[in-house]
């Protein structure tokens, strides 16, 4: 850790990091997170007989269009020109949960981490949104950067 945080001047008060001199990279980030649930609820999941439609095809769309818009959402990032977003589930009826993972694509000079766990975040929040009239006790957990890649601090990958 590098002991100083680019989000705060030396005065302490909040602001946006000047990428300007930065080099335009490849990057990559890949987040994930769960959606635990009844059995009842992953068993709509999987069957795609949900009330309120295709579950994880309307969380796929809402993780996209997250990402999109990460920096109307988080107050410091910056707006970036995406090259591809990818939202995926892998159900697990044995632990009754939805693995939710999205993976975020630029060439810019700052990462795309943000978006990644910005899109993991939302398809997580529809889940539950669509779910929810079957079982509220739903939990959203364990959301984190997976990977990461470009940029002047390079690969990431956590444990």
């Amino acid at each position: 850790m590098s002991g100083s945080l680019t989000h705060f001047d030396a005065k302490g008060a909040a602001q946006m990091v000047d990428v300007s001199e930065k080099s335009a990279t490849a990057r990559v980030a890949i987040a994930r997170g769960t959606v635990s649930m009844s059995a009842a609820a992953l068993a709509l999941v999987q069957l795609g007989t949900a009330k309120k439609g295709d579950v994880l095809g309307v969380a796929r769309i809402a993780g996209i269009m997250a990402a999109k818009r990460t920096a109307d959402l988080v107050p410091l990032c910056h707006p970036l020109a995406l090259s591809k977003v990818t939202v995926d589930f892998e159900p697990d009826p044995e632990a009754d949960l939805v693995r939710v993972e999205a993976q975020v694509r630029t060439t810019g000079p700052t990462g795309v981490e943000m978006e990644a766990l910005t899109a993991v975040s939302v398809a997580c929040l529809t889940i539950y949104d669509m779910l929810k009239a079957v079982d509220k006790g739903m939990v959203i957990g364990e959301i984190r950067l997976a990977f990461k890649d470009g940029g002047k601090s390079g690969r990431f990958e956590a444990e």
